[in-house]
This record gives structure tokens, C-alpha cells and sequence, in this order.
């Protein structure tokens, strides 16, 4: 059993799954290139040896694929975590509420495991202090071209409340503002916000340590959206996890306890009385930039870590990243938690594509009508499943919620749009660019179970096979049907509400015989990649502003407008580029990739080969 980075290297290299890079490289941009490539084409986790200017390697793409993933926590695979919390909680006993409370006396398991208390840790072995502080140092990296500046991308950040002392472990970006100085991304739906905020009133300072490396499962928990329970928290979590208590010590300048097997440990606070300061932009798991924006200062008193240090990274971008499959771990975990409060719950998928929060995929166990509903509403109310764009729900067995494309296409056959999709509100993640205000926005259901006669009967629809030869337009720059009952269109937009007009226009054309959806998409995205086309779409959507049901040759149309919003259509918000990497750096890795003898064939450039984005930030 692995409780630190070093140790899982280890075992990653004993598995054929790590290499170790000895060619120089540079900590900006180079390395993320060269990551992207391997995340994308299921290759190796990576120890590069020899970071120009900087004190220490970087390991990065440790948990970047399924069978890693599973790895860091101990299992052979992902499934194993919830079939051993169904042995623990019996999800027969009931359902709703009820149900969750007859399980509450076996969550006992869950916080069993506590951290340790210990009096040293390899954390501390070295400890720098006041002017020795120098974040420089360290082999931070500046992922995109267009990022403000380094960013700390696997920060474990520790607060407690200021009232209560509840500790809380968040995952939250941190970008390097000078040697002793990071911006602290804190959105404001977070609790390291909300223990920012108490501080403030209560008039001191907020105690912040950040943890860097320390036990793979740990570094999973600070992403896990755990419930505000007393006694269940991030240590917990990976106490049940591993089925051994997490090590912790006390900080040298905070009095917060630490990860004792971290590779690094940032300490110092905030002050709740400064003037906020300006973060970003960076190239974010939505793959598209966040905008500038203020967050608070985190000031370093101390920095302390193990001898001979390993500084672990990931990146974000366009999906699927390694956070795919931290997504991916967090769905199996709390798909029994679900199931406790949504019983008729079969199953249900984040896809990638969706980055999290903009597409769920579930099939349900159907009972009665408007079940779908209840369902996908519910699923709303579900902690941070409140962000959730679109919500997808066909009956069980019917396709596999992780068969993204197959199930939409599953959907759309019982699914008749007007009848079947309904539109609610409510709040969106903060990292959303395209909801009518920051951070809310729309939601939209598609009901793709078999009806029932109360709901309207089954509506006879048969979806077109693929087709050539598809009608020109004003825009129009790439166009597929490739059968499923999806029409795919890249636009050239030029004014105000092109996107609904063409989808209005086509919807109205023979060729939309069988079509029940028209996906309007901007002119970076490939609609012969369905992945690539939902991705654009579920990103550049607010659902009820950007659709319109049309009625078309065979039955209504759904047209959703994924085109990019501009003033003239009320949008008032700066609409950010997609991330695309440095054709130099593009370059850069091209010739040298033999150099860097990673063992596998040259792949392609993940972002090197799209066109190009418009606009600047």
C-alpha cells in the first residue's frame, strides 16, 4: 500500500505506466504539451527529471487513466468502491429520506478513520522561513499561452472554520503572484469562501495551509464534493478509503494540521481587510479561459517539505484530462448516496464532454409518469449536481449512460421536443461563460424513457441515416448528419441571432426529415467528432435562451444554438477564446519528442491541429 507520491511513482514504474524523462524541458507550456498528448492517447504518467531553472522534478499524468486512477486508491477498479459502500449501506431498507436515515447509524464506517496526530512528518524535513520563502523555486506551471502567470494545479488547501473549527480541504487553483504570494481561487460557492468570510467578520486573519502531494487518495478527496456532515471530511474519506487513518502534524507557522507525507507544505493566511487582487486568465477544465477576476491574497510565512521533493501537477483543457477520471471516481463513489435519496436511480454518467457539470446521463428504474422528471429534479438538488446544464434520462437497460452518443441517440427516439423537454432555472457553476448572468442560468431536461399513455404515448419517429449533400446557407461552414437524429452545424456567425435563424431555416428543409435535433456550433469545432461537437454545444448554451422548438418535416425540432453570444443579442459578459497551445511550442515538441524518449510514437497535438480561435481576452 502507497500513502505518498514517491511511493506510487514507484509503483506506477513497476507497472510500465510511468517514464522518466532526463531531457531538459521547460516548466512553461513545454511540459503541458507534452502531457496533453499523452492524456489523450492513454500514455504514460511522466517524471521529468530535469526542469529548466527549477529545484525539482515534476511528476504529472499519475492519475490519468482509469486503471491509474483505480490504482491510487487501492482498487483494481473503480467499481470496487461502490460495491463496498453497497455492502455497508443496504439501499433496499428504503427509499427517500427515510431510506437515508435507516443508513445513518452505518455511516459510522465513514468516519471511523480520523486523521492521526503525529509529531513529525517527512513534510517538515526541510522548512524554509521568512526571506528563504521563494514559490520560484519550484517548478509551478504556466500551462497556456494566455494564462496570467504559474499556477499551483493539485493544491490541497486546508482551512478551519472560524466559529465552529470544522476543517474543510478544498481543491482550488492557486496562481503565483511573487515569491511569497498566490492568488487563492475561491468561488463563491466554496467553503474555503465562506470560512474566508466568517473570518472577516469575526476581524482576523483565516489560517490557510496547502498541501502539495501527500497520499494519491487524498489528493482524490480534496475534489470529492463530501456533505457538510460533522466528522466527514477529506481525512475521513481517505481513512475509509485506504482503511487506515491519515498521518497528520502540526504546522510550524499555522496551527492547522497538516498532511504528514506531503512533498510540499505552503502555510500562511489571508486577510479578510485587504483589497482583493487581479487573478487569471487560465485555460480551465471547461477548455475555454477564465476571464481576470479578483480573489483574495495568500500570503507564504512558511514553506516545508521532504528531502529530495517530487512536485506533482496536472493540467486542464479540453476534456478528457486527467480530471476526467477524478469526475469519473467521484460519480461511482456517490452513486450509492444518490441512490439512497433517488432510489429509481439505475445508473447514470458525467461524460467528459460535459466537463462535470453541463451533462448528466441517467436511466431510471420507471414507475409511473413524469417519473423522468422527478428524477432529473431531484438530481438538481444533489449538492454540486446543482450546476448541471442538462439532464438526460432513459429508461434502464436501454443504453448505457457511458455510451455518450448512443444515448443521446436512445433519447431522442422517445423523445418528442415541446412535449418531452421542459426548461427550469437555477444556479450554474461560476466557470460557465455562456448563462445569462454569472453563475445562473438555465436548466434543460430531455425525457427519453418510453411513455406511458398519461404522458402521450409512444410518438412513432424513425431517425434518417446519414446524409451528404446537405443544403447550403448564409454561414453554414460544415455540416453531418451521421444518423442517431442529430443534425451538426459549424457557423460562421456574423450578426445577431444567426444561430436560431439557420437552425429555423434547416429545420424547415426535407433533409430534416428524421431529425429531432439541430446542434448550431461556432466555427473551432469539428462536427464530424460528436465528443468535440458536444463539448462546444453544451459549453456555449443557456438552455431556454439558446433553443427553440421548430416544427419540421416529420414532428418537432429541437435547435439548439451553441454559436458564441454577442452584444447585439443582450449578451454583455466578454466571451472567451478556446485554449489552444503555441503553434511554437506545438513545434517545440514535434522535433524534439524522439529526445524526450518517452517509448511511444509521436502523437498528434491535441489543440495544435483546431483552427485557430478569434479574439483575444
Amino acid at each position: 500500500m502507497f500513502t505518498d507520491v514517491q511511493a506510487f511513482i514507484r509503483f506506477l514504474e513497476q507497472k510500465g505506466e510511468l517514464v522518466r524523462v532526463t531531457a531538459p524541458v521547460s516548466h512553461e507550456l513545454e511540459i503541458t504539451e507534452i502531457a496533453d498528448r499523452l492524456m489523450k492517447s492513454g500514455g504514460p504518467a511522466v517524471l521529468f527529471e530535469h526542469v529548466i531553472g527549477k529545484d525539482f522534478p515534476v511528476a504529472i499524468g499519475l492519475m490519468a487513466t482509469r486503471q491509474r486512477m483505480a490504482w491510487s486508491l487501492g482498487v483494481q477498479d473503480l467499481e470496487d468502491i461502490p460495491n463496498r459502500l453497497r455492502k455497508l449501506l443496504d439501499i433496499k431498507l428504503g427509499g427517500g429520506i427515510l431510506g437515508l436515515l435507516s443508513n445513518v447509524p452505518k455511516l459510522k464506517e465513514l468516519i471511523a478513520l480520523p486523521p492521526k496526530r503525529v509529531r513529525t512528518g517527512v513534510s517538515q524535513e526541510i522548512i524554509w522561513r521568512g526571506d528563504e520563502v521563494d514559490l520560484n523555486k519550484i517548478p509551478v506551471l504556466k500551462c497556456w499561452g494566455l494564462d496570467g502567470g504559474p499556477f499551483v494545479t493539485l493544491p490541497l488547501v486546508i482551512t478551519n472554520d472560524p466559529e465552529t473549527g470544522e476543517m474543510n480541504m478544498g481543491m482550488y487553483r492557486m496562481q503565483v503572484m511573487s515569491k511569497n504570494t498566490t492568488g487563492m481561487h475561491w468561488q463563491r460557492h466554496k467553503t474555503g469562501a465562506k470560512h474566508l468570510e466568517k473570518a472577516k467578520k469575526l476581524g482576523k486573519k483565516l489560517e490557510v495551509a496547502v498541501a502539495i502531494g501527500g497520499d494519491p487518495a487524498l489528493i482524490y478527496a480534496a475534489t470529492a464534493p463530501i456533505p457538510p456532515v460533522p466528522g466527514i471530511n477529506e481525512y475521513s474519506l481517505t481513512g475509509f478509503l485506504r482503511g487506515k487513518s491519515q498521518e497528520v502534524v502540526k504546522g510550524i507557522t499555522v496551527s492547522l494540521e497538516v498532511p504528514a507525507n506531503a512533498e510540499f507544505i505552503l502555510e500562511g493566511y489571508i486577510d479578510p481587510t485587504e483589497d482583493w487582487v487581479t487573478e487569471g486568465p487560465f485555460g480551465d477544465h471547461t477548455g475555454f479561459y477564465t476571464l481576470e477576476d479578483l480573489y483574495p491574497l495568500f500570503h507564504v510565512t512558511a514553506i516545508t517539505m521532504r528531502r529530495n521533493a517530487v512536485y506533482p501537477a496536472t493540467i486542464v483543457g479540453r476534456p478528457p484530462m486527467e480530471d476526467a477520471f477524478m469526475i469519473e471516481t467521484t460519480e461511482r463513489i456517490f452513486l450509492v448516496p444518490a441512490q439512497l435519496i433517488l432510489p429509481e436511480i439505475a445508473d447514470y454518467h458525467l461524460p467528459p464532454c460535459g466537463i462535470a457539470h453541463n451533462l448528466v446521463n441517467v436511466t431510471i428504474k420507471k414507475a409511473y409518469p413524469g417519473h423522468a422528471y422527478k428524477v432529473a429534479n431531484g438530481m438538481f438538488g444533489l449538492g454540486q449536481a446543482m450546476f448541471t446544464k442538462v439532464a438526460i434520462v432513459c429508461d434502464a437497460g436501454a443504453a448505457k449512460p457511458q455510451n455518450n452518443l448512443e444515448f443521446w441517440h436512445q433519447a431522442l427516439l422517445h423523445c418528442e421536443p415541446g412535449r418531452d423537454t421542459v426548461f427550469t432555472k437555477g444556479p450554474t457553476d461560476v466557470l460557465d461563460h455562456s448563462s445569462r448572468e454569472w453563475s445562473y442560468g438555465s436548466k434543460l431536461i430531455l425525457d427519453g424513457t418510453i411513455k406511458t399513455w398519461e404522458e402521450g404515448n409512444p410518438t412513432p419517429w424513425a431517425p434518417a441515416p446519414p446524409r451528404d449533400n446537405l443544403p447550403q446557407h448564409e454561414g453554414i461552414l460544415e455540416q453531418s448528419q451521421a444518423g442517431g437524429g442529430i443534425w451538426w452545424v459549424s457557423l460562421q456567425k456574423t450578426r445577431a441571432h444567426q444561430g436560431l435563424e439557420l437552425g429555423t431555416f434547416l429545420a424547415s428543409t426535407p433533409e430534416a426529415s428524421g431529425i429531432r435535433l439541430i446542434a448550431i456550433v461556432d466555427d473551432e469545432t469539428d462536427v464530424f467528432d460528436a465528443e468535440d461537437a458536444f463539448w462546444t454545444l453544451l459549453n456555449n448554451i443557456d438552455p431556454e435562451r439558446d433553443s427553440s422548438i421548430v416544427l419540421g418535416a416529420t414532428g418537432n425540432v429541437l435547435v439548439l444554438d451553441g454559436s458564441r453570444k454577442i452584444a447585439e443579442e443582450g449578451f454583455t459578459r466578454i466571451w472567451p477564446p478556446k485554449i489552444v497551445m503555441n503553434p511554437e511550442i506545438v513545434e517545440r515538441v514535434d522535433n524534439r519528442w524522439d529526445e524526450y524518449n518517452i517509448g511511444m510514437a509521436k502523437p498528434k497535438s491535441p489543440t495544435g491541429h483546431k483552427r485557430k480561435p478569434k479574439g483575444e481576452l
